[in-house]
């Protein structure tokens, strides 16, 4: 497929430099012109060049004032300055307005060529880190979601999914499951991923406030609003608003957010003017939506309208495979973070937590291991665990929804010395250990090629020969 020529608009109010350049690089650039500033800032909304070549002194705008202007364009072209006047003065605004260069007239064909294209090779490479960033922050979203399985899996395909939409999105689970990290990997693998991502808890602001901090307030709207300030959703514009906790929004706000949502645009406290925005919203509950609605604490319009793609996230008593992964995660994060040393936790440790309700889910976990960590001691985890148990049925709402598979047993405490769990957690634990020391052997330590044999991550099988103190024999 042909790739498209390089455009370049040149905005002069003497036609001929328009000549001049079309001539001498006709065959290696298009070139369009404009005979004033506002024909010039019209064609780059309609022409969409790449480049800008902008003169300085000109009859109805000086193109200081057109560089000005177009610094307000959403996707601003490179520009160089033109100019018949050697100023420094020019040189230096020009420079600080966002001019990439500036030429001073008369000028050589091949010597603008030259500049135009070092110029387009800079925005070139400009873009690549940009690319790369995004794409190095989605990667640490992704790190900072610690698991590998099924159904953590399938939670992360979903997200890489919807990423690249504009669908509205409802990420479900009971408190602690990671919803915020979600809602942030969406936003960075997103189109908006340079813009800002704004977050509201919708719980944690008081209803009377919620509303200005949301959509702000003009100035005497109500006691003590001495100035306008925009709302939150203004500062998102462009960008990502998360609304945390969106089962708590008052019933009264409910309505004006569902005209965010369709219409995007809203009226601030105490304003007569609309204000449209442009945002992508992702919202997050713990609460049993279906059942707010039923009681009439929550609208069906805005449930239908939020529900456009829904991400269930699972508690971590449904995915205790992920628990070593985690474990081993927060044990790395806390002992640099202060500085302690702290070995792996047993394999008695380990099973204590496999068998733990966590109604705090992530977050729970990661508390009780900040503190092993601090304290040095693995053995507290017993009477952590037996502390942070919550009474039956005193779990977030949204657990409401499960089904009783799903629900947790009562944490029974370690076993004794005769348990039967605990001597077949042993015997696969050495099964474990030796398989894997085997297939590392066989394809001498390639571990990419070793955790496809055992059919287990990368990660998992780093934290094994971690775990198990496996060493390659040189």
């Amino acid at each position: 497929m042909k790739q498209d020529r390089v455009k370049i608009l040149v905005i002069d109010d003497d036609p001929k430099v328009a000549w001049i350049l079309s001539e001498g690089l006709a065959n290696s650039f298009e070139f369009v012109s404009a005979r004033n500033g506002s024909e010039g800032l019209q064609m780059v909304t309609t022409e969409k060049p790449h480049l800008v070549l902008l003169d300085i002194k000109m009859p109805d705008m000086s193109g200081i004032e057109v560089l000005k202007k177009l610094n307000k364009v959403d996707i601003r072209p490179e520009v160089i300055m033109l100019s018949g006047h050697d100023d420094t003065h020019y040189v230096v605004e020009s420079i600080q307005n966002g001019a990439a260069e500036f030429i001073k007239k008369p000028f050589d064909v091949k010597e603008v060529e030259i500049h135009i294209n070092s110029i387009l090779e800079k925005s070139r490479l400009k873009r690549e880190v940009t690319s790369l960033r995004t794409e190095l922050r989605a990667r640490s979203q992704y790190d900072a979601f610690i698991g590998d399985s099924h159904k953590i899996t399938q939670v992360k395909n979903l997200v890489e999914q919807v990423a690249g939409s504009e669908l509205t999105v409802l990420i479900r689970g009971e408190s602690g499951t990671g919803k915020e990290i979600v809602a942030r990997m969406i936003h960075n693998i997103s189109g908006r991923s340079e813009e800002s991502f704004t977050k509201v808890n919708c719980a944690a602001i008081p209803r009377d406030l919620l509303e200005a901090e949301l959509f702000g307030y003009e100035k005497g709207a109500f006691t003590g609003a001495h100035k306008t300030k925009p709302g939150r959703f203004e500062v998102a514009n462009k960008g990502t608003m998360f609304l945390d906790e969106i089962g708590d929004m008052p019933l009264e706000l409910q309505s004006k957010l569902l005209q965010v949502l369709e219409q995007q645009e809203f009226v601030r406290v105490g304003g007569i003017n609309t204000i449209h925005v442009d945002v992508r919203i992702i919202c997050a509950t713990n609460r049993n939506l279906e059942e707010a609605i039923g009681k009439g604490r929550f609208r069906d319009d805005l449930f239908y309208r939020l529900n456009e793609i829904t991400i269930f996230l699972p508690p971590l008593r449904d995915r205790k495979e992920d628990i070593p992964l985690l474990v081993g995660h927060f044990i790395d994060k806390y002992t640099k973070l202060y500085q302690r040393e702290v070995a792996r936790l047993s394999e008695g440790a380990l099973e204590q937590l496999g068998t733990a309700p966590w109604p705090g889910n992530v977050r729970q976990l990661e508390n009780l291991i900040k503190q092993v960590v601090v304290r040095g001691d693995e053995s507290i985890i017993v009477d952590l665990l037996a502390a942070q148990a919550l009474p039956s049925g005193a779990r977030s709402g949204f657990a409401a929804t499960q089904t009783p598979e799903s629900q947790a047993r009562p944490f029974a405490g370690p076993d004794k010395s005769y348990s039967l769990k605990k001597r077949v957690g042993e015997a696969v634990t050495r099964e474990e250990k030796g398989l894997i020391s085997e297939v590392l052997t066989k394809t001498n330590w390639n571990r990419r090629k070793a955790s496809e044999i055992l059919e287990i991550s990368y990660r998992s099988l780093l934290y094994k020969i971690k775990e198990y103190s496996l060493n390659e024999i040189k």
